[in-house]
């Protein structure tokens, strides 16, 4: 195991309820409704995805461009009284970076929402940052853990992915990462190369390495 890639919204901090009600907000704005089953459709996924989605069922006349904006402003206004980190996400940080392995957080939100809640997190814990804005292909294409695996210069296949929605993992997995999954909104099976956990507690460098070092 070369590097350890690290999903941010429902994996380090807790920030899924909060997009939800952002989501919500912008939704009566629009004169739609929103709801969990909306919530699940998106986990996980872009701002073009969600724009896109809101518009299609509200029906509303809003330019995409608006919409964005009113859903970063809604997140970074609320983040900026900063993030809650999920249960034993500090602490593997900590002994990962003390391990001397390579790191990067891979997020599909936009770079902004992602620098509002590095100063959370801790920019410093992290070799490189891919956000939704340096892709062309945000998850559940591999392309955003190809491009974090380019840039620490490690093969993919030599990485350890943590992940929290079904399209991370699929995107993880794609890439050729083995992947640590710990479900927050929606269900995650297990699978060859893939170890589901319920918290962040239950994993240390030794685990990650583990899996690593697994056939399948």
């Amino acid at each position: 195991m070369d590097a350890v890639l690290f999903d941010m919204d429902g994996l380090l901090v807790d920030s899924e309820k909060i997009w939800f009600q952002v989501e919500c907000e912008v939704m009566e704005r629009l004169g739609g409704r929103w709801g969990t089953a909306d919530q699940e459709y998106l986990v996980g996924g872009s701002m073009t995805a969600a724009v896109t989605h809101m518009l299609k069922i509200s029906g509303a006349g809003a330019h995409p461009d608006d919409v964005a904006a009113w859903m970063l402003e809604g997140m970074t206004s609320r983040l900026a009284d900063g993030v809650e980190m999920m249960p034993g996400a500090a602490e593997l940080l900590a002994s990962v970076r003390r391990a001397g392995l390579r790191t990067a957080l891979v997020t599909s939100s936009v770079r902004p929402i992602a620098q509002a809640c590095l100063k959370g997190i801790g920019v410093d814990n992290f070799d490189h940052v891919v956000t939704g804005d340096d892709v062309m292909r945000t998850k559940p294409h591999p392309e955003p853990y190809l491009t974090a695996a380019r840039l620490l210069g490690v093969a993919a296949a030599r990485c350890v992915a943590l992940e929290d929605s079904p399209n991370g993992v699929t995107s993880a997995t794609a890439a050729g990462c083995r992947v640590v999954a710990v479900p927050s909104v929606l269900p995650i099976p297990a699978a060859p190369g893939r170890l589901v956990v319920e918290s962040l507690r239950e994993i240390d460098v030794d685990v990650l390495r583990a899996l690593a070092a697994r056939d399948s």
